[in-house]
């Protein structure tokens, strides 16, 4: 890995070999939670260990951030988005060592973990702008000389849960709106890509400690899934933003509400991109492409069906079948290649698995799957992307795999599209690929996709920051980034002021004495 400059990057970022992964900010505890060994993707070697979080940290974490809240919600919001600010510029200067780091130690192409920084970036952008515009509602009062407003009040503690495919990125979704929203954050990374949590805290903690931020503001603690429970049965935490599978979120948010807490859930998707009989098909190939193979299918937004019209179907077919044939399958640091690795050997497996039950329901395969081997592949992660022409109904396809297989669907009518589309569980991202007006408002209409994003003529990935992201049914019904998402990390209070000599009751109730 010479020639990544892996050991620079590792260096730049204040990483070692062992590292402590438990912080409030400049304060780092060890703790008895474990040790966390990070195996990159890429060449099966051993990056660094990490020493996890246990239930004793877990709670002097969550006094800190308590005691910082106290502090920190009483800073203007225009102070606190001058802040973020800053930590803005700090990742625009580390760009290159974190975008490396995320794509060496998750396995995405170098574009992607450059990409992911970006997002970082361009939210630290949008967080600003917001920490200036935190606005309420008046009303006018049924009663004379009162006067009602409404206001948002920061909620409290954060508790932030990140999965492995956006190791960086989604954390900073909730952190930046949090932060300026005068909330205080624990964060609970992935335990498969613990140190790009630990790359961020160094680089967030410079910023806060010249500017005078109260110690736990921001709090990191890395550890298993033990965290993530003692985190979700916490009442001192108000707020639990969990990103991941749908498994994941169900017990998250059954644990939240036992106690009235909140949760904001971002789960799985079964995206699928509609191809209409007078699509741009060149469009429509380079859409599907990227989304089914881009991160190694190891996005939530990944295209994992294509709902292709009966009359174009086969020549659609055989597109996909040449551009498969052009991917460059191997080290994601290289710019040559078009896909990594999976995460781990586990997510192999659930590939294989995955391959064998569509054989099984009987689907054909257009661009057969399996394991690479040899020079390059040593880390066994390494998968060939596949495409498989199934029906919709198979109960594979009803089901999320996080790996680059894509499910071909025939159709006739739009209706009968769309209601293969809707015809899943999960509701995250869809897209139809038109020129007709018509069908485009169809699909965006009421009675048309039911995912929280929908798209015309892009791919069902790379969504922007400034809309609010998320989907239904089973993806949760969450929304992280951009629109009104802020409203999720804060408590509404409504205000009435008396500015009159007399006490009128609402709707013209009398209680004289």
């Amino acid at each position: 890995m010479k020639n990544f400059g892996i050991k620079d990057v590792l260096t730049t970022l204040g990483l070692k070999k062992n590292n402590q992964g438990v912080s409030t900010g400049s304060k780092w505890y060890r703790s008895g939670g474990g040790l966390i060994e990070s195996y990159s993707p890429v060449d099966g070697k051993l990056i660094g260990s990490v020493y996890g979080g246990d239930e004793k940290t877990w709670d002097k974490v969550v006094k800190q951030s308590e005691e910082a809240f106290k502090i920190w919600r009483t800073w203007p919001a225009p102070k606190r988005g001058e802040v973020v600010r800053q930590v803005g510029d700090a990742l625009r200067k580390n760009k290159d060592p974190l975008g490396k780091l995320v794509s060496y130690e998750m396995g995405k192409s170098l574009q992607e973990g450059l990409g992911e920084v970006q997002e970082m970036i361009d939210i630290c952008d949008f967080a600003v702008g917001l920490s200036r515009q935190l606005h309420g509602l008046t009303m006018h009062s049924e009663r004379p000389n009162h006067r009602m407003y409404e206001q948002w009040h920061p909620i409290g503690t954060v508790g932030i849960i990140s999965a492995f495919n956006f190791p960086v990125a989604v954390w900073s979704w909730n952190a930046m709106l949090a932060w300026v929203c005068g909330d205080v954050c624990v964060w609970k990374p992935s335990e498969k890509t613990p140190l790009c949590s630990i790359a961020c805290q160094l680089i967030v903690a410079k910023i806060f400690a010249k500017n005078g931020v109260p110690e736990g503001v921001s709090c990191l603690v890395n550890g298993d899934a033990t965290i993530g429970q003692l985190m979700a049965a916490d009442e001192r935490v108000p707020l639990v933003s969990a990103t991941g599978s749908t498994r994941m979120g169900k017990a998250v948010a059954r644990t939240v509400s036992e106690r009235l807490g909140r949760s904001l859930l971002e789960l799985g998707g079964n995206n699928a991109i509609i191809i209409t009989e007078n699509a741009n098909l060149d469009m429509s190939i380079r859409g599907a492409l990227f989304g089914a193979v881009g991160t190694a299918g190891q996005r939530c937004t990944t295209t994992r069906r294509l709902i292709v019209h009966d009359s174009i179907f086969d020549e659609v077919k055989e597109k996909l079948k040449k551009a498969y044939g052009q991917l460059s399958i191997g080290n994601p640091l290289d710019p040559a290649n078009h896909v990594g690795p999976l995460i781990d050997k586990q997510a192999v497996k659930l590939y294989n698995d995955a391959l064998k039950k569509v054989k099984l329901a009987g689907g054909e395969f257009v661009v057969k799957g399996g394991v690479l081997q040899g020079k390059g592949f040593e880390s066994a992660c390494y998968v060939k992307p596949a495409i498989a022409e199934v029906q919709n109904e198979f109960e594979i396809v009803q089901h999320e795999t996080f790996a680059p297989i894509l499910y071909l669907i025939r159709y006739n009518t739009l209706e009968e599209a769309i209601e293969k589309q809707n015809g899943v569980k999960q509701g995250l991202s869809s897209s139809i690929m038109t020129t007709s007006l018509r069908d485009m408002e169809r699909f965006l209409s009421a009675s048309g996709s039911d995912c929280g994003i929908a798209n015309v003529n892009i791919g069902t990935s790379g969504a922007e920051i400034g809309g609010a992201f998320g989907g239904e049914k089973e993806t949760g019904g969450g929304r992280e980034s951009g629109s009104d998402a802020w409203r999720a990390y804060m408590r509404r209070q409504t205000n009435t002021i008396n500015f009159g000599e007399t006490l009128p009751l609402a709707q013209g109730i009398k209680f004289d004495i």
